[in-house]
């Protein structure tokens, strides 16, 4: 193990693939920007981080449903990822832009070891499956694949359903030159089918058609019970179709059918110096094209030989932009199976949060918090606490105005429903709504719309950058003077995933986080600009160049013989100018750990440049995504927490703040959480200085720590 692996720990590999980023670091390797020795790749790291996701549907240790839910997450992970990044790199290199990423590599370099990546990645994926499908079998659920293996009750079932709900929706697409190839829509699953005529014995004339599978019906169909056994069986909905074929081109014969899904460039891409007077109604035009952009990956059926070459053909695809498939596509669909009654026993159990912060007054709330700083942690401690305190201020005559950043919220998110209730009784309501949250605009759009309608200022978003910050700020009258309360968090105002994110939030009425947070929204409100603040470091201004000041802090402490150390938790770490900081922090004796549950181009281990810093990425059953960062300052500790991970795009393309933990009985739990992070055995994976990562399973004298499980006692 190198230097950065937790010693006395016993360690276990799923995946062994040949990793092509190893390379020998000499003692002497400068820290600067064009050192390809002392970076990963951003792309290829990414990879690598749904691998981890990966190995989740292959450990038995979790329930089955769960790991199929795990493998369900790797395919929508890595749709998207072809739809932004891969998009972008591939629009690079048609266009003959060869830049270089922080590891040296060209475009072209990263886009064919990115499909040589998730080649393999697919083929993993499908060995996942097979080991899940036969589990489920075990469990009395199947999912029949072979229409050989349907008995005769289970044909005239599935003909009735086929007439009944399924043939009044298809569209048989005939491609000829009559007909030319149709703009088949993003990630939507379709039937390639040649045929030939019953007129043409020698098969010659050849016709090429196209069915698309109907998404609004269920993926998979129940077929009737057998009476002798109590399991459930289940066909697919591509399969139903095929085998009505003859309905859909009459007087023609099948040759070949497979099955096929198209990923296009979804990337949305406005100028928004041109559309500032109307950036709702471009955003509104650019999300139809999401569906259109050009074709970046084909996923195909294995041996589908005549059908493939001609969709690669028609979709001007290369070959290594063909993913060949052995089973049925579209794995995200198999979520369906997370419904299923009677399966309590195959997934997780969730602990009931913790009440968090209640109160049921507005006099004892705003008094609990005029008292103290309330720290929450999510989902061990409930996220209504936060939808209570708004309810509270949408209803209290005290309450005069309301502002909050909305970036991404749940679709029956009762916030909207309290923000709407406190403009109609009469109170300013000011939402900045962030239209270009990534696959989340069309419901930004719905929700900004009916917001008006009920009487709050929306406010669409920022010229040129994310709003991304999460932020509430309520001005109550309280003994003729006003009075400010704020929540600040790490996480979305989204009650679903505050089930599954772990993230961390803060009331606090502190008069200079409360003015700071003030100034923040009128300065965005009026695109005004922005100020040195108080307590709060704000993107895009300030927060980089005091984050890394704190870092040199904790480097020149080290020098001078003060205590050092750095403790940062985030979901990527990407800006060059920080972890060359790091470098230089490790290099004064600064020990680092970092926690790091997706993207890291920060290499440790490296001699005399990262061997005091340690990287570590949990995947488990929540998903980690509170942001905090600590600095030892010298035995008197600040702590933060950001809604911003370290990347270019967070430091200078984003409205983010970095908020302090000022009361020490605060600080004091967030290193009880660090520290359990840090010792977590079960869920924790190393990364070592060759772009591997090494899962961790206890040593044998050493008790098992899983830190997603142990942390709802801290």
């Amino acid at each position: 193990m190198s230097s950065n692996s937790t010693k006395g720990l016993g360690i276990y590999r799923i995946f062994s693939f040949p990793n092509p980023r190893i390379m020998t670091a000499s003692p002497t390797e400068k820290i600067e920007l064009g050192n390809q020795n002392i970076f990963f790749d951003r792309e290829l790291s990414w990879v690598d981080f749904n691998h981890r996701v990966l190995e989740e549907s292959f450990d038995k240790e979790n329930p089955l449903l769960e790991r199929l839910k795990f493998l369900c997450i790797t395919e929508s992970n890595l749709d998207e990822f072809f739809m932004v990044r891969v998009a972008g790199l591939l629009n690079l290199k048609n266009a003959g832009i060869e830049e270089r990423s922080l590891n040296g590599k060209r475009t072209s370099e990263t886009v064919a070891e990115l499909y040589s990546k998730v080649g393999q990645f697919v083929k993993k994926q499908y060995e996942s499956l097979d080991e899940i499908l036969i589990e489920l079998k075990t469990n009395k659920i199947v999912v029949v694949q072979d229409p050989s293996d349907l008995a005769g009750d289970d044909i005239q079932f599935v003909k009735n359903y086929y007439k009944r709900e399924v043939s009044s929706i298809l569209t048989p697409l005939a491609i000829d030159p009559s007909h030319p190839f149709p703009h088949i829509l993003n990630r939507t699953l379709n039937l390639g089918i040649t045929l030939y005529s019953d007129d043409d014995k020698n098969k010659a004339k050849e016709l090429f058609a196209i069915v698309q599978v109907p998404s609004v019906l269920p993926r998979f169909l129940q077929l009737p019970p057998n009476k002798e056994s109590d399991v459930r069986r289940y066909f697919p909905l591509e399969e139903i179709i095929k085998l009505h074929l003859g309905d859909l081109f009459y007087g023609m014969n099948v040759k070949q059918i497979h099955t096929f899904k198209i990923v296009r460039d979804a990337d949305i891409s406005i100028n928004e110096e041109q559309n500032i007077g109307d950036l709702l109604t471009t955003m509104k035009n650019e999300l139809k094209n999401r569906m259109w952009g050009d074709a970046v990956r084909l996923d195909v059926h294995s041996g589908a030989g005549h059908i493939k070459e001609l969709l690669r053909g028609l979709l001007e695809l290369e070959e290594y932009q063909v993913m060949e498939i052995p089973t049925l596509l579209s794995l995200n669909d198999m979520m369906f199976f997370q419904s299923l009654e009677k399966t309590s026993h195959l997934k997780y159990s969730y602990p009931v949060p913790k009440s968090g912060f209640a109160a049921k007054k507005s006099e004892s709330i705003f008094s609990e918090i005029r008292k103290n700083d309330h720290l929450l942690h999510h989902p061990y401690e409930s996220f209504k606490s936060i939808e209570d305190m708004l309810k509270i201020a949408s209803q209290d005559p005290k309450v005069l105005a309301i502002k909050m950043t909305l970036y991404r919220t749940s679709g029956d998110s009762p916030i909207i429903q309290f923000l709407g209730e406190a403009a109609e009784n009469g109170k300013q309501v000011t939402v900045l709504v962030e239209l270009k949250a990534r696959f989340d605009e069309e419901r930004n759009i719905r929700w900004a719309k009916k917001l008006e309608d009920s009487g709050v200022h929306v406010v669409y978003g920022v010229v040129g950058l994310k709003i991304h910050c999460k932020m509430l700020l309520i001005v109550r009258r309280e003994e003729d003077k006003l009075n400010r309360y704020v929540h600040l968090g790490t996480g979305n105002y989204n009650s679903t995933t505050a089930r599954f994110y772990t993230d961390l939030s803060l009331f606090t009425a502190n008069p200079e986080i409360t003015e700071d947070v003030a100034i923040l929204f009128n300065t965005i409100t009026s695109s005004g600009k922005m100020p040195r603040l108080s307590k709060i470091y704000a993107a895009p201004t300030f927060l980089k160049e005091e984050f890394l000041h704190l870092i040199q802090r904790e480097t020149d402490n080290a020098k001078n013989g003060k205590q050092a150390r750095v403790i940062f938790k985030m979901n990527s770490l990407v800006d060059p100018d920080v972890i060359l900081k790091l470098y230089e922090a490790s290099q004064a004796g600064v020990k680092i750990d970092l926690i790091i549950r997706g993207i890291c181009c920060l290499r440790p281990g490296i001699p005399g440049v990262s061997d005091r810093i340690n990287v570590r990425s949990i995947v488990g059953r929540y998903l980690e995504h509170s942001r905090i960062y600590s600095f030892e300052n010298g035995g008197k500790p600040d702590v933060y927490l950001a809604s911003a991970d370290c990347m270019p795009r967070n430091f200078l393309r984003r409205i983010e703040v970095m908020f302090p933990i000022l009361q020490d009985k605060h600080k004091k739990r967030i290193a009880k959480i660090l520290e359990l992070l840090l010792r977590d055995n079960t869920q924790a994976r190393v990364l070592e200085s060759d772009g591997t990562y090494t899962r961790l399973t206890p040593g044998d004298d050493d008790p098992a720590v899983n830190s997603q499980i142990d942390m709802v006692d801290i």
